[in-house]
């Protein structure tokens, strides 16, 4: 982890002034040697929701020895010419995405819990590997979406309030914790931020993104409401992916025993329909899986890459960063059975630049 007066200095300001603050410790700062295992095309940052804002994620990936570093926030590429910057500036390959949730209705899953812990018919997708110049592409499309996730966000802030008891004020307590003005989007991890700092003012970083993980999974439900008009139709958002030359990816979730990231609680999800699940996204025209390793068992790791095989499907691979207590570094990379992730983020990022190398 970043020490916190180094990261305060590269999460604050403007995109400019926190490249120029990169550009000086890159200066002074002795990073060890790039693994060629460690690699995480995952990471969020402050244009959704994380500690790090794009310039500090790549300054952390490099510091632990990553070789490569993806950025997929949630409904926005706001930070990726930042992420990419900083990448050139510290010598990382870099590749950028974005993250968002799609409308199944119409489909086999309109009333099923497919990868979403929160709401049933709703499923995440991840555009990985955008071309560069689509970047205003992409953020024009989730412009309009950003802002009915906020008509929602307002009303879960009432919820909030009713619930706890606190004041709460969406504008006040909760826009100035995101980079809205800016083009990132507000999570339920915003919401869920703003309260824990209601709770308790004088908690350090640490202990608030704690609270923030406990209050994921115990106080959301109680306040949440369907997402509904911020979520593009499945097949319209397969279309408008296919437009802009980037490669959409289905993130398998599996029945979750223990969350890698300490916020999702134990939950059935795909495992019990994966195999009708892989000829819809075959038909569908989708060619790639994302995965976190370390989330999963051997049973369904094992299960899932033979499907992949099978339908020749990319196997793509990154853990999300959204707490400082995270390790940026993916230890189960280090086994040889995952050197195809590896080779896959070689080819995302030479697919969003042309074909080659930068």
């Amino acid at each position: 982890m970043i020490n916190q007066d180094l990261l305060n200095r590269l999460n604050a300001g403007s995109a400019q002034e926190r490249l120029a603050t990169l550009r000086e410790v890159a200066q002074e700062t002795r990073f060890p040697d790039m693994d060629p295992r460690f690699i995480n095309n995952h990471i969020h940052t402050t244009y959704s929701f994380s500690p790090y804002s794009p310039a500090a994620a790549v300054f952390a990936a490099r510091s632990e020895g990553l070789c490569t570093a993806g950025i997929v926030d949630h409904d926005s590429i706001g930070g990726a010419r930042e992420f990419l910057e900083a990448g050139k500036i510290i010598g990382l390959p870099v590749t950028i995405g974005i993250e968002t949730r799609v409308n199944m209705r119409g489909t086999f899953l309109e009333d099923r819990t497919i990868n979403n812990p929160d709401q049933k018919g709703i499923a995440y997708m991840v555009l990985h590997a955008v071309p560069h110049a689509m970047i205003d592409r992409v953020q024009d499309y989730f412009r309009p979406l950003r802002d009915y996730r906020n008509d929602r966000n307002r009303r879960m802030t009432e919820n909030i309030v009713k619930e706890s008891g606190l004041d709460l004020d969406f504008d006040r307590d909760v826009l100035p914790l995101s980079q809205y003005d800016v083009g990132g989007s507000v999570t339920e991890r915003h919401l869920m931020q703003a309260l824990a700092r209601k709770e308790d003012p004088g908690r350090d970083m640490l202990s608030e993104y704690d609270r923030v993980g406990e209050l994921k999974k115990s106080f959301i439900p109680k306040v949440y409401i369907n997402a509904t008009d911020e979520c593009p139709d499945f097949t319209d958002y397969v279309d408008f992916c296919r437009s802009v030359g980037g490669i959409l990816a289905y993130p398998y979730l599996g029945d979750v025993t223990q969350s890698v990231t300490g916020d999702k609680k134990a939950q059935q999800f795909e495992d019990d329909y994966l195999d009708e699940l892989f000829v819809f996204l075959h038909d569908a025209g989708i060619r790639a899986v994302t995965y976190m390793p370390t989330r999963n068992t051997d049973a369904q790791l094992n299960r899932l890459r033979a499907l992949c095989d099978r339908y020749e499907m990319m196997q793509i691979s990154g853990e999300d960063i959204n707490s400082p207590r995270q390790k940026f570094v993916i230890e189960k990379m280090k086994e040889p059975r995952f050197d195809n992730l590896i080779k896959s983020t070689w080819d995302l990022i030479k697919h969003e630049n042309g074909g080659k190398l930068p």
